[in-house]
């Protein structure tokens, strides 16, 4: 005799669990993704040189000092 199971089919109750599974990897793994792509939708951060540049470009700095700076900074990235 055959056995039918909850499902209304013979045997097919395993289909139903891999897809309950599979759904809930899926979700997992769309979680952890959307987790770290947070982090990487963030704007970018301003470097020193862009901060120097818009200080000297509003004024707050002289030409002399914006040189200098600027020179400071070339040789920290060279490093």
């Amino acid at each position: 005799m055959m056995h039918w199971d909850n499902y209304g089919g013979m045997g097919f109750g395993w289909i139903f669990m891999i897809f309950f599974w599979a759904l809930v990897i899926l979700v997992i793994v769309y979680f952890i993704k959307y987790i770290a792509g947070s982090n990487r939708t963030e704007s970018p951060k301003e470097t020193a040189e862009d901060i120097l540049r818009k200080r000297y470009a509003s004024g707050e700095t002289s030409k002399d000092e914006f040189d200098e700076k600027i020179k400071v900074l070339m040789k920290r990235s060279l490093r």
